[in-house]
């Protein structure tokens, strides 16, 4: 008889990453901390205390928060509001509103909290003039830093081609009226993302493209022609089956490293961070969070512009750091 398996998920307490790669503080310019929470939650609240060993030390998304970023230099996020439930729900007030509180009082602890507020192409289709009012009052926090993510993905196609176009115009078109910068989201609609933008959204204007995964061809069109547009970078860099990221990013590297820094967790872990956790060889993390932002940095640096003389994943982390402060403010 063979040997028991034991299970496949890593514990929670291997979430606790390791001393990060870098000394630089951590600032996360997209991440679903909402998503992430409710993702750990449906991996570990209902599993055996030898998986869920954290037990009730995550009870809320607050606890989330100070239990796996203490220590890891965690000193802001940008969390992103896009799908229409959420948006409705008034959850992103309680959050923004809690950061408003003082330090020392506010449980997001030392990590600043700020936001942005959009419809994702996905649910395009759910863009009312309720949700569009909600994103108005939204934007007049004073922790929202931007609109978004709002774009086109016609890998999926969720949302009908032509009312992605419609959301994506009134967005900028209200991004523009309330003087936010924007965060797009693109995927496999390369002709249509840049006709768009080039079309409604004026040259200097703000512009964060989030998550890049389409060609370099796209990447330079769009640096080109937007002076204060950047590439946001994460995990999924690391990953054998994405090279466009990297090739945009070396090529970025000769001149002004024009990027940020972001995990979208939930979703994309950085492949290389399981190096420095050998103990749960052979197992993958059910959910990524900001404390492993740092990796994607180390990543960036070693395997992507491999120039160690040029650039550290402190370096990375440093430019990556001055550019979320020009974009966003934060």
């Amino acid at each position: 008889m063979g040997k028991k398996k034991g299970p496949s998920t890593p514990p929670s307490s291997s979430l606790l990453v390791p001393t990060p790669p870098t000394s630089k503080p951590v600032v996360d310019t997209h991440t679903h901390l909402a998503s992430t929470f409710e993702m750990y939650q449906s991996r570990y609240a209902t599993r055996t205390a030898d998986v869920n060993d954290l037990g009730s030390k995550i009870e809320t998304v607050y606890d989330f928060v100070n239990v796996m970023y203490e220590g890891r230099g965690v000193e802001a996020i940008v969390d992103v509001w896009c799908e229409h439930t959420q948006i409705k729900s008034g959850l992103w007030k309680e959050f923004a509103d809690e950061a408003l509180k003082p330090k020392g009082e506010n449980r997001w602890g030392d990590m600043e909290y700020w936001f942005v507020i959009g419809i994702h192409p996905h649910e395009a289709k759910e863009y009312d003039d309720e949700i569009e009012q909600i994103i108005i009052e939204a934007a007049s926090h004073p922790r929202c830093v931007g609109l978004g993510e709002t774009g086109l993905d016609y890998h999926y196609s969720f949302s009908p081609h032509p009312i992605q176009q419609a959301v994506l115009e009134k967005q900028i078109r209200l991004a523009l009226r309330l003087n936010k910068p924007l965060t797009i989201h693109t995927r496999e609609a390369e002709e249509d993302t840049v006709r768009i933008l080039k079309e409604f959204v004026p040259k200097e204007h703000k512009l964060h493209i989030h998550c890049f995964t389409d060609s370099p061809d796209m990447a330079a069109q769009l640096l080109d022609w937007f002076p204060n547009l950047y590439i946001g970078v994460t995990g999924v860099v690391s990953y054998s089956t994405n090279t466009s990221t990297g090739e945009v990013v070396k090529a970025l590297a000769g001149d002004k490293l024009r990027i940020l820094l972001e995990t979208d967790a939930p979703y994309m872990v950085p492949s290389n961070i399981y190096d420095s956790i050998p103990a749960i060889k052979g197992k993958r993390f059910p959910v990524c969070h900001t404390a492993m932002l740092p990796w994607t940095a180390e990543f960036v640096s070693s395997a992507v512009i491999n120039r160690s003389e040029d650039w550290t994943a402190n370096s990375v982390m440093e430019v990556a750091r001055e550019n979320a402060r020009h974009m966003y403010g934060v």
